[in-house]
């Protein structure tokens, strides 16, 4: 079985223009048929043409070219795990700009990739939990400061109808329907459920 190579290029919108990334792999010899290619956010890994790739086209000993690492996701975490998946399932990922990635390996020295993976795997790994950790601290700083200016977060609390007591009265009874009771309290659908539930 002869095992393919394909290239993956992403941009992250509609009017950015592919052909730095198209330009990078015909240099290495890359067909049309062989380049995947999404206009959408790398914010995740939910893109059309990146998930046809993965789930349909890669098998285990296939190559996957991508320009640069952020090609794959803008998530640390998301390209740790991908990598670790490629690692896994037998599949080598080349990296344009990690020209060590690029290297074609002679027999026997399979150790280097694998080395060089796994270099990637633990540094991106160990960046994406320290941006975890300061979003998290950032996060409980800000908590702390609008708590120390006496400010209220999450949704602020409804006030009461003046004459909720009474509407209400009248909804349990089944005297009124839901909506009338929204109409003479004059609130949203949402706001009386909310009322209703607090």
């Amino acid at each position: 079985m002869n095992n393919k190579i394909f290239y993956y290029a992403r941009v992250s919108s509609r009017e950015q223009n592919l052909d730095r990334q198209i330009e990078a792999f015909k240099k290495l010899g890359a067909d049309e048929r062989e380049i995947i290619c999404d206009k959408e956010s790398g914010k995740n890994l939910e893109r059309s043409g990146y998930q046809a790739l993965k789930n349909t086209m890669l098998r285990g000993g296939d190559t996957l070219i991508v320009k640069s690492l952020d090609r794959l996701s803008r998530n640390k975490t998301d390209i740790k795990n991908e990598l670790q998946y490629f690692k896994d399932n037998n599949i080598r990922l080349k990296v344009i700009d990690l020209p060590t990635t690029m290297m074609d390996l002679q027999k026997g020295q399979e150790w280097v990739f694998d080395m060089v993976n796994n270099i990637l795997i633990e540094v991106l790994g160990t960046i994406a939990e320290q941006e975890r950790a300061t979003i998290r601290k950032r996060q409980r700083e800000g908590i702390d400061a609008a708590k120390a200016k006496g400010r209220h977060l999450g949704r602020p609390k409804l006030e009461l109808p003046e004459n909720y007591d009474g509407v209400m009265a009248k909804w349990r009874a089944k005297d009124i329907t839901a909506r009338q009771a929204m109409s003479m309290l004059g609130v949203s659908k949402s706001s009386f459920y909310r009322l209703v539930t607090e």
